[in-house]
């Protein structure tokens, strides 16, 4: 799909600078993919903010040993 858009000659100077005046369109998609996907992240971690309580883990008396135990449980760790 085309789709116009205002941008300031300061940016696309930018832009070009990056990508080249060839490269404008595939930059310009891919910029606005990562944005996309960032926002999502987002919204996704706002979302669930919370969902967890902060109290009943495991972790809670001492999350230094919790950390320590799960490290040396590891099947993965060496020495």
């Amino acid at each position: 799909m085309r789709l116009h858009v205002h941008v300031e000659d300061e940016l696309i100077e930018r832009v070009d600078a990056l990508a080249g005046r060839r490269g404008r369109s595939a930059f310009i998609r891919k910029a606005v993919r990562a944005a996309v996907e960032h926002q999502n992240r987002w919204d996704l971690i706002e979302k669930a903010a919370g969902s967890i309580p902060d109290h009943g883990h495991e972790w809670d008396e001492d999350p230094a040993e919790w950390v320590r135990r799960g490290r040396r449980e590891d099947p993965r760790r060496v020495g």
